[in-house]
């Protein structure tokens, strides 16, 4: 992936998520600073030993608090993970405004528009915080038009049996 690109990898399970995080072990293998931001994910993977020790290299962040799925909880706590998920997005648009690392994967980001927890305009808004030296990569399930046309790659991973 080129300097200052922005990478859109669409599919369904953890394929998606695996498949970025390689792009982010290249990168720091590089010499470069790494983030990852995971929306609408289980705790499993941000809670791993291994990848804790990938820091400062690859940083990973997380800001919802529930273990239960997002569709799961009651509405009360459903309004509380809003407001930390959109702590996530400020805290991405912070770092797309400075720069603060090399490459910035937010992974899940693009499940935030289905229901409706951001807009597309308001994802538009974030990127448009991009530097241009930053690499940025979205992941999610179902890509949208708008956020398309932004994209300069994209991956669409189809598991399936042969």
């Amino acid at each position: 992936m080129e300097q200052g690109k922005i990478c859109i990898c669409v599919g369904e399970g953890q394929e998606t998520t695996m498949s970025v995080l390689g792009k982010a072990l290249l990168a720091a293998d590089e010499g470069k600073q790494v983030m990852v931001i995971r929306f609408m994910k289980d705790r499993s993977l941000k809670e791993s030993a291994f990848l804790k020790r990938l820091e400062p290299e690859v940083r990973f962040f997380r800001f919802e608090k529930y273990e239960e799925e997002f569709g799961d909880l009651p509405l009360e706590h459903q309004r509380d993970e809003i407001q930390n998920i959109k702590n996530g997005l400020h805290y991405a648009r912070k770092v797309l405004r400075t720069g603060e690392c090399d490459l910035l994967i937010l992974d899940g980001v693009l499940g935030l528009l289905d229901p409706g927890i951001i807009t597309e305009e308001e994802m538009l808004s974030i990127l448009s915080e991009k530097t241009e030296e930053m690499q940025v990569v979205l992941t999610g399930i179902r890509l949208h038009d708008s956020i398309d046309r932004l994209a300069d790659e994209v991956c669409r991973i189809d598991v399936g049996r042969h």
